[in-house]
């Protein structure tokens, strides 16, 4: 039964959300694309957030998660081809998104707001099934790691730009369009690479590099070739390996199994083996943690990008089913305890979008050769990754417990999105690693925290919370605060980005409530705890999904 079919049975079940522009419901996403310099792209991005609205859609995300990849060990002839099968749904939606710019088109396009504009697309799509973003993030993000090496970016840039969707199992001579993954994480170690990488590559003689190992975690195991951290004579090295060889046949590369996920079960993760391998050196030789963090940089800010997706979603489905519920005689959202709770979920995904789209602004710059907007984009990225990851999962749980019971079984979206939400997380630099990487951004680029500060200051004079915060912030951070607390001055410095931003951008109530409830000894309360005072009539108004 559908949950329209269970509606019409049980009166007191509100219908399913459909319908709606994921951009033109979303104010905060519409505001913040022109507002970041992407206004020349909304009609495209309106056209997919309709798309992305419908319900038949929708259902496709449901059908790719419900019937999750499998590998087909051989083909008919008995040939071992290791091939992933996926459900139709899946490459409907990976077709919409490869064709409306979400994979590396943006890098093929020469107008300013492009990366901005795709990052709207990511959350909107996201929403709908965050699965297929794995191989979209990794595909988007390649592209500055492949210009390492010419010769690979003149083979490999034109396919992963182009806009086309090929999944056949081809070699990627014959192929129009390609997807690129990577196999960094073996047993041994997981963000420690430099330490737990025993996978080796040696020279074949003729220019390539044969490979051999084993990687634990490798995502999206249908791309058409894969980054993969090799030892080599001269220390830790960056090799792109083809999945399939010129005459179609595995490139060394035996899929033992495909991991099961607890969330995004639609994207296949594999354990592989790697054995007589050929790939080509990117980058140079010994320098292969710095060689791959030209693409991590990128999937990092996807993972930001896909946080923020999981609270605008639990926003929209916590509203929308407070209103066609009715409790105690009175429809669920009037009651002042639920306004309370679905404001403060509102507030959250707010902020995590005007920080996601700011941090698009600062990648579309930075890769346009601005260096102040490099220098924002390297301590914005670990400070808005710690912390719009950390909040997604508290947030997803919350928007759930609005739905109740109803939002634990496999009916609600929110249950798909509760298990996604810790992903953005643990992915691409757990919040230690990002904690400590802010530390690491003050140590051995200062600059970069005066330009962060500079970001912040657009804000000075408007409200005197932030003032006091950003005060106090600047004798913190130019401390020794240690590791220890690192966390904490990462959230903090992320909380004080959002609450500039939103002083700047958003309404003068959005504002308030923001800084009365994030900033100073404010922080860290559950949702829902809001002081009284606050405009929660605007809040919600403002992040109604249907407006």
């Amino acid at each position: 039964m559908t949950l329209t079919e269970a509606a019409v049975a049980a009166p007191g079940l509100p219908p399913e959300r459909s319908g709606n522009n994921l951009l033109d419901g979303d104010r905060a996403l519409l505001e913040g694309l022109r507002r970041e310099g992407a206004g020349e792209f909304e009609d495209g991005c309106r056209e997919l957030g309709s798309v992305l609205g419908r319900p038949d859609v929708i259902t496709w995300g449901f059908q790719a998660n419900d019937e999750p990849p499998q590998i087909v060990r051989h083909d008919r002839s008995g040939r071992r081809v290791d091939d992933i099968e996926f459900h139709p749904s899946w490459h409907r939606l990976m077709e919409l998104a490869v064709e409306h710019g979400i994979a590396g088109a943006p890098w093929a396009d020469p107008r300013p707001g492009a990366h901005v504009a795709r990052a709207a697309r990511f959350i909107m799509l996201a929403q709908v099934e965050a699965g297929i973003t794995c191989p979209l993030a990794m595909t988007y993000s390649c592209v500055p790691a492949l210009r390492l090496d010419p010769a690979t970016a003149e083979r490999w840039e034109p396919l992963v730009t182009s806009g086309v969707y090929d999944p056949r199992a081809i070699p990627a001579g014959g192929k129009r369009g390609a997807l690129i993954g990577m196999a960094l994480t073996e047993r041994g170690g997981g963000s420690d690479v430099r330490a737990g990488t025993a996978t080796t590559a040696t020279p074949a003689g003729d220019g390539s590099w044969i490979v051999d190992g084993a990687k634990w975690f490798v995502s999206a195991a249908q791309s058409d070739a894969f980054f993969v951290l090799a030892q080599t004579g001269g220390g830790l090295s960056l090799i792109l390996v083809p999945r399939l060889a010129q005459d179609g046949t595995l490139n060394g590369l035996h899929f033992d199994r495909l991991k099961d996920k607890l969330g995004n079960r639609s994207n296949p993760t594999a354990e592989v083996e790697l054995s007589g391998a050929r790939g080509v050196l990117v980058g140079e030789e010994g320098r292969g943690v710095r060689s791959i963090m030209a693409m991590i940089g990128g999937t990092r800010h996807d993972c930001v990008l896909g946080s923020t997706a999981v609270m605008r979603l639990g926003t929209a489905e916590a509203m929308h089913w407070a209103r066609g519920r009715r409790v105690f005689g009175r429809e669920l959202a009037a009651q002042p305890a639920m306004q309370a709770v679905l404001a403060d979920l509102a507030l959250e995904s707010e902020a995590a979008t005007a920080g996601a789209l700011r941090l698009a602004r600062a990648h579309d710059q930075a890769h346009r050769g601005d260096a102040q907007a490099e220098l924002l984009r390297r301590i914005a990225a670990p400070v808005l990754k710690y912390w719009t990851c950390k909040r997604a999962p508290q947030h997803a749980a919350e928007a759930l417990e609005c739905q109740g019971g109803f939002g634990y079984i496999e009916d609600s979206r929110l249950a798909r999105a509760y298990r996604e939400a810790p992903l953005m997380s643990v992915w691409e630099g757990s919040g230690n690693v990002q904690a400590l990487d802010v530390l690491r951004a003050l140590d051995r680029e200062p600059e970069a925290l005066a330009v962060l500060f500079d970001e912040i200051d657009l804000a000075a004079g408007a409200d005197r919370r932030l003032d006091a915060e950003c005060a106090e912030l600047r004798g913190v951070a130019r401390a020794d605060a240690g590791e220890a607390s690192a966390r904490l001055l990462a959230g903090r410095l992320a909380r004080a980005l959002q609450a500039s931003l939103l002083v700047r951008g958003a309404p003068p109530q959005i504002a308030d409530a923001f800084c009365a409830t994030r900033l100073g000894d404010q922080a860290g309360r559950t949702f829902g705890e809001l002081p009284a005072g606050l405009d929660l009539a605007a809040i919600l108004e403002r992040a109604e999904p249907g407006a």
